[in-house]
C-alpha cells in the first residue's frame, strides 16, 4: 500500500511539472509571436502543433529548430514559415520544438484516462 501511495504521489508531481512546463512554453510562444500563426490543436496560418508532433520525432528536432530560425516552405503547403532569427534564440527554439514534439505523448496520456 505504501508503494502505491508513493507511485500516485510521483504521478501527481510529474503531472504538475508537465502542466507547468506547458504553461511556460505557451507563455514563451506567445512572447515570441508563435501564436499568431500556430495553435496547439487547430491550424491557423501554420499547422497545429499536435499535427507537427505527430509528423516528427525527437531526431527531427535539429531540422525543426532550423526551420524556426531560418524559415521553411513546402512542409505544410505553400504558406512559408518566416525566419525568426533575431526574435527567437537557438536555445528558445530548441525548448519550444522539444515541447511541441512532446505534445503527442501528452495527448496519448489524455486519451488513456
Amino acid at each position: 500500500m505504501k508503494g502505491l501511495k508513493y507511485t500516485a504521489f510521483l504521478a501527481f508531481i510529474f503531472a504538475l511539472a508537465g502542466k507547468a512546463l506547458g504553461e511556460d512554453m505557451l507563455q514563451l510562444a506567445n512572447q515570441k509571436g508563435c501564436l499568431a500563426c500556430h495553435q496547439i490543436d487547430k491550424k491557423v496560418v501554420g499547422p497545429a502543433w499536435l499535427d507537427v508532433s505527430k509528423k516528427y520525432t525527437e531526431k527531427d528536432i535539429p531540422q525543426l529548430v532550423n526551420s524556426v530560425l531560418n524559415g521553411s516552405m513546402g512542409k505544410w503547403g505553400q504558406v512559408p514559415m518566416p525566419a525568426n532569427k533575431g526574435i527567437v534564440t537557438e536555445e528558445e527554439a530548441k525548448k519550444l520544438v522539444t515541447w511541441i514534439i512532446s505534445l503527442k505523448n501528452q495527448q496519448t496520456k489524455q486519451q488513456k484516462k
